[in-house]
């Protein structure tokens, strides 16, 4: 599956943004999706996790209460909205996907990626 993210940009602490990212998969909702992300000083890590239906969701403890993921299945799409911005959250945001019934927070998991999209929050 080639994935295809978009939506970053330059925001101000407390900003919101929303990410995109669009599947080739005619069989997307057999993919379990996610969002990472990393910067020079940090590893890939993990952000938020949607199951095939999109009924279960899971997060990275600090942006539980400002992140949601969302898809649609109809449009091969999975979504990040991300709300009251911080400098903390600059990043590459990646979207990523695997074939399983089970949500996972571990990149190593995920076989298909997105080519990432450049989020920056100024203070």
């Amino acid at each position: 599956v080639q994935l295809q993210a978009c939506g970053g940009g330059l925001v101000q602490a407390g900003g919101s943004l929303r990410l995109s990212c669009a599947a080739s998969a005619r069989t997307f909702s057999t993919y379990v999706m996610g969002w990472f992300r990393q910067t020079p000083e940090k590893e890939r890590e993990f952000v938020a996790a949607i199951t095939r239906s999109g009924e279960s969701t899971m997060y990275k403890d600090s942006v539980k209460g400002r992140f949601t993921i969302s898809r649609d299945n109809a449009k091969n799409s999975v979504y990040l909205q991300m709300n009251g911005l911080k400098p903390e959250d600059t990043a590459i945001y990646y979207c990523a996907a695997r074939q399983s019934a089970a949500l996972n927070s571990y990149p190593s998991l995920y076989p298909y990626w997105g080519q990432g999209t450049l989020v920056t929050v100024s203070s």
